[in-house]
């Protein structure tokens, strides 16, 4: 590749991360203001001022939009995520992805999470939602890799660890929302996922 192409890759990059930058912050301003019931691709569009195509370009549902920028949290070190020496060292690894989660989930904001927490958006579902590192599917990888090292031997089937402690997580952000923000997030976040983990390894 010469150097042209690359500048003009890196100008075409640029302004496709402008672009998706501009169709997220017009997706918070309608979930701030209006809650997710108004969170239309329409509305989106004319809130950023582009197309239904360029938005399309860009992300398959608003779904997925949300999801993106859930999943874009600070970038966790991944020799932290490295087969962990044993249950304690493990235990601290899972606790630091949901810390990071937590302090991502203030920069958000209380409207945006609370807006996000919902029934209707299936970007939660981790089931249907396996291409991009979203916390759980770091961590179940992560537990897989310790489980058949034989570093790590749960009491539970690996999918019901993973159920319980997005159901924790969750809980957790779900107070966070309904406080406005006036809990110790992430002191919460640490106590309940240390008990649930040392009570299954």
């Amino acid at each position: 590749m010469s150097h042209i192409e690359e500048e003009v890759l890196s100008k075409q990059q640029l302004k496709s991360k402008e672009t998706k930058g501009r169709i997220f912050r017009a997706a918070k301003t309608i979930l701030q203001k209006q809650g997710y019931e108004q969170l239309s691709i329409k509305n989106i569009c004319e809130e950023a001022g582009v197309s239904n195509g360029s938005f399309y370009h860009h992300f398959k549902t608003k779904d997925d939009l949300l999801s993106y920028y859930i999943e874009e949290q600070p970038g966790i070190n991944p020799d932290l995520l490295d087969l962990p020496e044993d249950a304690e060292e493990a235990k601290i690894a899972i606790i630091h992805v949901y810390l990071n989660y937590a302090g991502y989930c203030r920069e958000l904001g209380v409207e945006f999470m609370s807006n996000y927490y919902t029934p209707k958006n299936q970007a939660l579902n981790p089931s249907i939602r396996t291409e991009r590192p979203y916390p759980i599917i770091t961590v179940e990888h992560y537990l897989r890799k310790a489980i058949d090292a034989g570093i790590l031997r749960p009491k539970l089937p690996l999918s019901e660890i993973s159920t319980d402690i997005r159901m924790l997580v969750i809980g957790n952000v779900f107070e966070w929302c309904l406080h406005s923000g006036e809990t110790d997030f992430e002191g919460n976040m640490r106590r309940s996922l240390s008990h649930y983990l040392d009570g299954i390894f």
